[in-house]
């Protein structure tokens, strides 16, 4: 087998350097860029605390995995128990679509209200509906957090109400808003909702409720551009906090901030907006290949094929500091050849390494694009020989 080093970009950008300091009194920051996964500020963002009505993201995000496996449909019909029912004291001082028992509601209403209004008695029929409880539905949730990577969150309902069990750092919000982007683009423009009216209220008092309770509280899609989700939250012990995220220029970042005790959610979405143009003001993001891009043909042994397309699951990308001295920034495949069949799609075939002055600082796998079945046994046989007298 013969290694083989394939420079794929030799350029002069700006190299990765830390930005300048971002000063808040939020307890937990993080602020990482969607293509790189590169961290630009970070606060505590390890640290395990109650995410309020954030921790809607999950709930919503069992209920996208139904729609996208077909399961599920945007005019289907869910039903509210009791325990959704607006006469429910756990919903007096909370936000809430207003249902009453036995109300059905469409899957559209239920995540705009979940989205928009917050509505809490909606996340209660969403848990019922696949589970039965709100207690079943939290292993649901556990089981999708730990799949998407998500070691540390734990979950004691639906809702985001205040639980001993609610528990989520600022990292694993931010993991969770990338993965809902990513495999949800057909429903992400619903986070991007600045007003919802629920117009199947069924009581005088839920009319006036509805009538009164229609904008998004994350007041950053009105107050900044490009701002285009996702979630609020706030107890009066924990604070306000938002997991939000912004494309200007095509660049993606996320920002999500916690534990802040701020004048409402006007003063959170100044805050977060602060934070996100912290981002684009003292960073770059340079992305060489994209998830998908073929970046070279590998040679394959004994395969019907003789190459093999490389490619990426994921960007290949790096994002450096705007004012940080050039210096030379090489990307490079790394793989042994041939690769002998059969071959996966997707199988881990090299590496691409990002390297910063001669030392690597990232390293993604370069995987086949596509499978290739081995030659049979006569087949072999042939290529051997053809090989003895000078063949390939």
């Amino acid at each position: 087998m013969i290694k083989k080093f394939l420079i794929l970009c030799l350029l002069l950008i700006n190299c990765v350097a830390n930005a300048a300091d971002f000063q808040t009194k939020a307890k937990s920051v993080y602020l990482v860029d969607y293509d790189s996964g590169e961290v630009i500020v970070s606060k505590n963002a390890d640290k395990l605390m109650p995410p309020s009505s954030m921790l809607k993201l999950m709930t919503l995000t069992v209920l996208f995995d139904a729609i996208k496996s077909g399961n599920l449909k945007m005019d289907d019909l869910l039903t509210a128990s009791e325990n959704a029912d607006y006469k429910n004291p756990l919903w007096y001082p909370a936000s809430k679509l207003c249902l009453v028992s036995g109300q059905k509601i469409t899957v559209r209403d239920a995540i705009l209200g979940i989205i928009v209004l917050s509505a809490g008695d909606a996340s209660v029929v969403v848990a019922e509906h696949f589970a039965g409880s709100e207690n079943k539905f939290t292993d649901l949730m556990t089981k999708k957090a730990r799949e998407i990577g998500m070691e540390q969150s734990s979950f004691g309902n639906a809702s985001g109400l205040p639980h001993d069990n609610n528990l989520m750092t600022a990292h694993e919000l931010a993991m969770l808003a990338k993965y809902i982007i990513d495999e949800y683009p057909d429903i992400y423009p619903m986070f991007a909702t600045k007003r919802f009216e629920f117009e199947d209220s069924k009581t005088d008092w839920c009319n006036d409720w509805t009538r009164t309770h229609t904008l998004n509280y994350n007041k950053l899609l009105f107050s900044m551009s490009g701002a285009d989700g996702l979630k609020t939250g706030h107890t009066d012990d924990g604070g306000y906090g938002m997991v939000a995220s912004s494309k200007i220029g095509g660049r993606r970042l996320i920002g999500v901030i916690n534990g802040f005790h701020g004048r409402g959610h006007d003063a959170l979405a100044e805050e977060m907006k602060k934070l996100l143009n912290h981002g684009y003001k003292t960073t770059q993001t340079k992305v060489f290949y994209h998830t998908g891009d073929v970046l070279t043909e590998v040679p394959v042994w004994y395969g019907i094929k003789d190459t093999v397309e490389a490619t990426v699951n994921e960007n290949v990308a790096i994002t450096l500091p705007k004012d940080y001295p050039l210096k030379n920034i090489r990307v490079l495949a790394r793989f042994e050849e041939p690769v002998s069949a059969p071959i996966k799609k997707g199988q881990r075939i090299g590496e691409v390494v990002i390297e910063k002055n001669g030392d690597i600082v990232k390293r993604i796998p370069l995987v086949a694009k596509n499978k290739v079945r081995k030659i049979q046994f006569f087949g072999r046989i042939i290529k051997n020989i053809s090989v003895m007298f000078g063949g390939k």
